[in-house]
């Protein structure tokens, strides 16, 4: 009886059943189908807009899910853990922080506001964990050459932090699923650390969001239930990502021997690399461009993704699984000396990030195209087969599929198109397909308006 109780109280199994559990609470109780269900009622929509991926209008609540899924598990299970009272005063202002900023994203999704009104009420959320708590990142550990903050420079400094990160996942939140994704993988990184630390709580935290972000996957991918995040899902969890991360710098070193804790700060830029590279990115652009850096624009690195050609899985698995390779390169790496570490990190970041960027991918997109093309037996918007022996105007054998508009007024006959037009249509079904050159496809044929001088006729 006693080794099941001692079972039921431990560590990997209260991480894993509360991960389950904020999981099943998020997709078996109905608990988003509601929220989609008021949000499409009252009309509290995610409007399409021209840098918008998606072009119908998609409730963007989910915030709401995930914060009731995160705070309701969370504490569902706090009482099984051996909590002092710091710990459940850093919990109490843990929550009351989310709820700020869970009010403040829900008022920016309906009613837009101004980025100093957001940052007015970021910091007072972030202050009262900060400077209230005391959670603070004390120690540079060699980094750049510091050590030890100043209490002053160190409250400043870790409140910058916070904000940071925390508009960081807001800005990445673009697509289906790649803000989830990269904080379930951010959240696993610091659980796994936590878990080695024996710290109970911010282990439990991590695994309680892991399952939530599961939870809102599930509709964030869906067709028929599908909903997006918000500024209130996004804000909460780049809260949560920056407070995990900030604990995760202060783990004690003597409590952790599989890697070199003096570096943790070093793997908490690999964990949130793709955050905070895509922000300074974007701003760097928009700086150049002359505008301000708070504007949105299509300029993230998974817009880039996007053009090239990838769905949202398929941009979204690239980017987590680049931020994955960075995670393992620096735990490789991590008995660098810690600004060469600091080096290494950033160098291969940035090869990850800016590979989408490079112009063989233009030419090798280009390439893909121009040989479906080549190979393509028939056109797929007029029905009309695209060999050179068989373009030929037959009334009788393709009836109405293709009109030549001619101004010599000759009758219909058969027309025989050389290489050169071959050649110019295919141009024109490439400019179609790269979107360099609208063209219109009307009822079950198309419309092909050719100059005269281009035909050669019989």
């Amino acid at each position: 009886m006693d080794s099941i109780q001692e079972m039921l109280y431990s560590l990997p199994f209260l991480t894993v059943i509360s991960a389950i559990v904020a999981y099943v609470m998020a997709t078996r109780f109905n608990l988003y189908p509601v929220i989609i269900y008021v949000s499409k009622t009252k009309n509290l929509m995610d409007e399409p807009e021209e840098r918008r991926v998606h072009t119908n209008k998609v409730p963007n609540l989910g915030g709401m899910g995930l914060f009731i899924t995160f705070s309701l598990t969370l504490l569902l299970f706090v009482p099984f853990l051996n909590n002092t009272v710091s710990d459940l005063s850093h919990l109490l202002s843990l929550l009351s922080a989310t709820i700020i900023l869970l009010f403040l994203g829900i008022k920016d999704d309906l009613v837009l506001m101004t980025p100093k009104k957001k940052l007015v009420i970021q910091l007072i959320a972030v202050s009262m964990v900060c400077v209230l708590r005391d959670i603070r990142i004390t120690d540079f550990h060699g980094l750049l050459g510091l050590r030890e903050l100043p209490f002053f420079v160190s409250v400043i400094f870790t409140i910058f932090v916070f904000v940071l990160v925390i508009n960081a996942v807001n800005l990445i939140d673009g697509i289906d699923g790649l803000a989830a994704s990269i904080s379930i993988l951010a959240s696993l990184g610091f659980g796994i650390a936590f878990f080695m630390a024996n710290n109970y709580l911010m282990t439990l935290l991590s695994a309680v969001l892991i399952g939530s972000l599961f939870g809102f996957l599930k509709y964030n991918f869906s067709k028929d239930h599908k909903i997006f995040m918000g500024d209130c899902g996004s804000l909460i969890v780049g809260f949560l990502l920056a407070y995990q991360g900030i604990k995760f710098m202060n783990i004690n070193p003597n409590v952790v021997h599989e890697y070199n804790s003096e570096n943790s700060s070093i793997l908490l830029l690999a964990i949130l690399s793709y955050p905070l590279f895509d922000l300074l990115r974007v701003f760097l652009v928009r700086i150049k461009q002359k505008k301000s850096p708070f504007v949105a624009d299509g300029n993230h690195i998974h817009h880039r993704l996007l053009r090239l050609g990838l769905n949202h899985k398929q941009a979204t698995m690239f980017l987590v699984v680049s931020n994955l390779i960075l995670i393992t390169i620096t735990f490789l790496t991590n008995g660098l000396a810690i600004n060469l570490h600091l080096l290494v990190v950033v160098a291969f970041g940035s090869l990850l990030y800016l590979l989408p960027f490079l112009s063989v991918f233009e030419e090798f997109n280009a390439e893909n195209i121009d040989a479906e093309l080549q190979n393509l037996k028939t056109d797929e918007y007029s029905g009309t087969n695209l060999n050179s022996n068989s373009l030929i105007n037959d009334t009788e054998q393709e009836p109405g599929v293709i009109k030549l508009m001619t101004t010599n007024n000759q009758n219909n006959t058969n027309t025989t198109l050389n290489n050169h037009n071959l050649a110019q249509n295919r141009s024109r079904k490439l400019n179609f397909l790269a979107g360099e050159k609208n063209s219109t496809v009307n009822g079950d044929a198309s419309k092909v308006q050719l100059d005269t001088n281009e035909l050669n006729t019989k």
